[in-house]
């Protein structure tokens, strides 16, 4: 049989339900993968090796458990930004270094119904706020495609797991870009889905609703299956969107029909640089959807690129309502710090007019963008970034606006709840290495069936490797 680390999630699932192995073999594998990959390439802070493989061995037993789950017996880690009942939560900060969670959240409870074994927790940057994975209390994470460059954030642990074959699954959340800036870095599929797919509850709440959860994955298929996996509502869900009657992964491999495709390679919130890679990524992906029948066509920018500040206003209060007592507050990384700062500023009426401000910008985006289907950009201004990069602990704001330039196109989704998709559609050599180089398509709110159909297509029309050279030639 193929080696367990070669197969996506679906495929690893079926092998399980054939017999071809066991949910605990396949669990004992990804462990021994993490005991070996997950410090090069800075993929797991907690392995729950107890959990995991009392996991697998009650699926093994109880076959009736999650019987009708494709995703049965796959092993699939969890975000250190979410909660697992007596794991770890430390949120990727030293302040919280001895926090314990003593609760499930409600996607992980919905995780375990479909079957999957949570075999540890994830690296994440302090309170997922920079686009890089570089915490104090952990290695920073990096592609598994050139160890010298960062796997992104703030979902960077969950995406060098995926790409590095440790498991072909992993949670991820994604506030401005999250989870698809690590899927560009790692050559993965990474879907951040509408507002109000999935649920934040039943202990979580919406807020300002700029994140979501979602999965980071190796093929399109699998990130339907995850997006099935995590779409159950829970009672006082604040936004609610039905599902398609197949579910995700019964209705991808349906043609998405002739579409309208909008190209726009201009960053939209913040003057920067694009390299040419990126670029080309673009032009690659936009040839490619007019060989499959699509209508590709210019898109505007959604709004002028000063009324994105707004962003700032709600990411600066979002960090600092994270829970850190004023004692503890020098412990924090600098960057974290000067966000805190800057929400200290913003009054109970400036952080009103900024949630305001950012509806009217979702109507603004609507309207510019009224007619087409989908806009596909770049999902980075760049190739993965060097580790250190982008990370300025001599000066904080000068580390929020590099970030800004290196990731111009992934918040706009997050501000207007649109469903947006990252694919690893493009490779190029830079200084000698082979990366990989996303591109991203974003669609209506509520559309993310027909954006799922669409990745699927173009997977079909131009398969991508699996895993990084390296990896697959590790046994």
């Amino acid at each position: 049989m193929t080696e367990i680390h070669h197969l996506s999630a679906l495929e690893l699932a079926a092998a399980i339900r054939a017999g071809e192995l066991s949910a605990l073999q396949a669990t004992v594998h990804s462990l021994e993968r993490a005991e070996t990959l997950s410090q090069t390439v800075g993929a797991f802070v907690h392995l729950a090796h107890e959990h995991a493989l009392r996991q697998a061995a009650t699926l093994d037993a109880r076959r009736s458990l999650a019987a009708d789950s494709p995703l049965r017996g796959v092993p699939c880690p969890v975000k250190d930004l979410t909660m697992v009942a007596g794991m770890p939560f430390r949120a990727g900060s030293a302040v919280l270094q001895d926090n314990v969670a003593s609760v499930d959240d409600g996607v992980v409870t919905l995780l375990q119904q479909a079957g999957t074994v949570m075999v540890g927790k994830t690296s994440t940057p302090e309170f997922g706020l920079p686009c890089y994975t570089e915490p104090d209390i952990a290695s920073a994470s990096r592609t598994p495609w050139d160890l010298i460059r960062l796997a992104g954030g703030s979902s960077g642990g969950a995406a060098a797991a995926v790409a590095s074959g440790i498991v072909p699954i992993a949670h991820g959340s994604d506030g401005g870009g999250s989870i698809r800036i690590p899927a560009s870095a790692c050559g993965l599929v990474g879907l951040k889905p509408s507002r109000g797919r999935v649920s934040p509850g039943p202990r979580g709440s919406d807020g300002v609703a700029l994140a979501t959860h979602g999965v980071l994955t190796r093929t399109v298929r699998d990130t339907a299956a995850g997006l099935d996996a995590i779409t159950g509502h829970w009672p006082g869900d604040g936004f609610l969107l039905p599902e398609p009657a197949a579910g995700f992964l019964g209705s991808v491999d349906r043609p998405p029909g002739r579409l309208r495709v909008g190209v726009l390679t201009a960053p939209t919130n913040v003057e920067a640089e694009v390299h040419p890679a990126c670029l080309r990524a673009v032009e690659h992906a936009a040839a490619l959807l007019a060989q499959l029948g699509h209508d590709v066509v210019e898109a505007p920018s959604p709004y002028p690129a000063q009324k994105w500040a707004t962003f700032i206003d709600l990411w600066s209060v979002m960090a600092l309502s994270a829970p850190v007592p004023e004692t503890e507050e020098h412990r924090l990384r600098p960057l974290t710090r000067w966000l805190r700062a800057v929400g200290r500023e913003v009054t109970g009426l400036r952080h009103a007019q900024a949630v305001s401000l950012a509806q009217m910008l979702a109507r603004e985006t609507a309207e510019a963008w009224e007619g087409l289907d989908v806009v596909l950009t770049p999902t980075l201004a760049q190739p993965p970034a060097p580790v250190g990069a982008l990370r300025r602990d001599d000066d904080p704001e000068a580390d929020f606006w590099g970030q800004t330039a290196f990731t111009p196109w992934t918040s706009t989704s997050n501000l207007c709840g649109r469903p947006s998709i990252s694919l690893p559609l493009h490779r190029e050599r830079i200084d000698g290495v082979e990366l990989p180089i996303g591109v991203m398509l974003t669609g209506l709110l509520g559309a993310d069936e027909i954006l799922l159909r669409l990745a699927r297509q173009l997977e079909l029309a131009d398969p991508w490797p699996s895993l990084p050279v390296d990896v697959r030639q590790t046994s």
